[in-house]
């Protein structure tokens, strides 16, 4: 595992969106649709997420044969990742009141 990623505002974002049911497996577009972010910011924080070990992710078990289309990677967040969002969110909130990304 890598370091923390840099907490910026999208990073917070594409983080609150898992919060919600910090259990639930979510592919990529999932999350995109939910906090309206492109792939092209949305897939490298991802990417980093997981290096960091705050997102763990899984290739879906299909035939993209069979199904007629990709394959998705679903992501969950670890129990790292839950524990550093509460943290971050807790300390803007205090600085700041509630953070632009979590309406």
């Amino acid at each position: 595992m890598s370091k923390d990623p840099r907490l910026t505002m999208t990073t917070m974002k594409v983080l609150s969106a898992f919060c919600e049911d910090p259990k639930a497996e979510m592919s990529g577009r999932e999350i995109g649709k939910k906090i309206r972010m492109r792939s092209g910011t949305l897939y490298p924080i991802l990417i980093r997420l997981e290096n960091a070990g705050w997102l763990k992710s899984r290739w879906e078990d299909i035939d993209p044969k069979e199904e007629g289309r990709p394959r998705r990677r679903f992501y969950t967040i670890t129990g790292l990742g839950c524990q550093k969002t509460q943290d971050a969110l807790n300390d803007v909130g205090q600085m700041f009141g509630v953070p632009a990304w979590t309406s």
